[in-house]
């Protein structure tokens, strides 16, 4: 196996890796370029994201400061608005369904490092995937960990450290994330 390809797979990887390196290295010119295309130029600004992403809808909307790893790993569903300062380490795949809004400053992590300090010592990394259903918002200043799924209609509450999944139509908040109520009219 590539180490794409064990990356993707959710093992041990070395992302210091040739590909990787390369792959990574295109993602920080195209959100380097998207960062500093005017909002003037929206049509521009989203054609650099479409490029970017695996997938995405037709309508979708990312205020700048947009930060990824790859890029090619996240795949964005139709009516997608993501406020400033969002960082996706799509090391993982990251799918969003439909109608998600994520608040200023949301990080939304696939990446993971060895608890063992020998393992991490090593470099190796591995990842998880991240899936965020249909009509989801996450508030600001809220934190996405590795294997995270979320059901549709899911609220995450600004600042929540999401560690587990949730199912459908809840209000999730705290850390770690519990569910604390549920969406009105579900």
């Amino acid at each position: 196996m590539t180490e794409k390809q064990k990356m993707l797979s959710g093992g041990m990887y070395d992302p210091g890796d040739a590909e990787l390196l390369e792959l990574r290295k295109i993602a920080r010119r195209k959100t380097e370029l998207f960062n500093a295309t005017p909002r003037a130029n929206i049509l521009e600004r989203t054609e650099l994201l479409k490029s970017l992403f695996g997938s995405t809808g037709q309508k979708i909307y990312i205020e700048p400061s947009f930060h990824c790893d790859y890029g090619e790993n996240i795949y964005i569903g139709e009516n997608f608005y993501a406020n400033f300062n969002c960082v996706i380490l799509d090391v993982a795949e990251v799918r969003f369904g439909d109608n998600c809004l994520l608040g200023p400053q949301v990080g939304i992590y696939t990446a993971m490092h060895p608890l063992a300090p020998g393992e991490r010592n090593s470099g190796l990394e591995m990842a998880k995937p991240i899936t965020i259903g249909d009509n989801c918002w996450i508030g600001g200043h809220a934190t996405i960990n590795p294997g995270v799924h979320t059901g549709n209609s899911v609220v995450v509450a600004s600042g929540a450290v999401v560690t587990k999944s949730f199912g459908d139509n809840v209000v999730i908040g705290g850390n770690p994330a519990a569910i604390i109520n549920e969406v009105p009219g579900s």
